[in-house]
């Protein structure tokens, strides 16, 4: 063979992909070589994507906290107005609903009427 056949032949094996078990290895022995040879970098990718993980697991874990604690309070409160609804009916007496926006709108007509 000549020394160009050789050449076409190194360059048809490093230039396909790898493929099995075999290319794993490869890849493992490749990335080893790399982390060996330039630990400050595979560090500060430690450092920072570590830290991203650490911060996403923290605000997913108070986001579900949080969520768990309205869904308790819901419940809670979906208990209470059961409740007085059903003494409401009981008794026969109109429960009076407050609804914040008309109080506002109440408020907000006053003050332009004393404008």
């Amino acid at each position: 063979m000549t020394t160009e056949q050789k050449r076409e032949d190194d360059q048809s094996t490093t230039s396909s992909p790898a493929v099995g078990l075999n290319g794993i290895v490869e890849q493992y022995r490749k990335i080893r070589e790399h982390a060996e040879t330039y630990p400050y970098v595979w560090a500060s990718y430690l450092v920072v994507y570590g830290g991203f993980g650490l911060w996403a697991t923290y605000r997913w874990r108070k986001l579900r906290k949080t969520e768990d604690r309205v869904r308790a309070l819901q419940d809670r409160l979906r208990k209470l107005v059961d409740t007085e609804e059903s003494a409401g009916s009981a008794t026969a007496t109109p429960v009076e609903k407050f609804h914040p926006s008309t109080e506002k709108t109440s408020q907000t007509a006053d003050k332009a009427s004393k404008s």
